[in-house]
């Protein structure tokens, strides 16, 4: 069973990047829901991560970066501008774009050519994600077709597949339309934008990318 250890505990963050390092797939909270989280390149973190949310290869998990410069790294950003980006990020917001070469675990995402990225807005994760040094892969902490979980009470039942529990109390004021977690946007193709989940923020999200130009993509 896994321990529940509170996010300002003394070395919490060292503990989360240690158990990353060694394979555990931890949880983790964001400015959003609880995620569960593993290194993204790591091929059976990726797959014990599936296993645990009983979730379909076919369906993309996120990714969880630290600065802009590494949105550049592993998803193909040269045709957005840093102004762009840092409007963006860090927030509740994915941006979804086409993976680079060093993103080159086989069974991350391998039915898409893109990944999403996030930068949230939450200082504990961003702690973790500068000592793993690696990118996080992310999905929400709850079964497939579960409701995303705003503490760490509402998804005990996966306790005992976990590497700890990092709590860092009830996310997103609690307030029930906020489980949508974060809008996820397509930024793949230059000059446009497709919104793939509306989730928190959408207006001010859509509201950003317009004011720099890009051109709203519905199919």
């Amino acid at each position: 069973m896994a321990s529940v250890i509170p996010c300002d505990q003394v070395k919490s963050c060292v503990k989360a990047a240690d158990l990353l390092s060694t394979g555990h797939v931890i949880a983790v909270p964001t400015d959003t829901v609880y995620g569960l989280a593993c290194s993204a390149n790591c091929p059976e973190s990726i797959k014990k991560l599936y296993s645990i949310k009983g979730r379909d290869s076919a369906k993309p998990v996120a990714i969880c970066v630290t600065y802009i410069k590494d949105i550049r790294k592993w998803g193909e950003a040269a045709h957005l501008s840093d102004k762009l980006l840092y409007s963006l990020l860090p927030g509740p917001v994915t941006l979804v774009l086409e993976k680079t070469k060093y993103l080159d675990n086989p069974f991350l995402n391998p039915h898409t050519t893109k990944i999403g990225i996030r930068i949230p807005n939450h200082r504990f994760i961003n702690d973790v994600t500068k000592m793993f040094n690696k990118p996080l892969a992310l999905t929400s902490a709850n079964f497939s077709n579960e409701p995303s979980t705003l503490c760490v009470k509402e998804f005990e039942h996966l306790y005992g597949y976990l590497g700890a529990v990092f709590d860092g109390g009830v996310l997103s004021q609690g307030l029930e339309q906020n489980r949508t977690g974060s809008t996820v946007i397509d930024l793949s193709v230059e000059g446009t934008y497709k919104i793939i989940r509306k989730g928190i923020s959408y207006e001010k999200i859509v509201e950003i990318v317009q004011r720099h130009g890009l051109i709203c993509i519905v199919k």
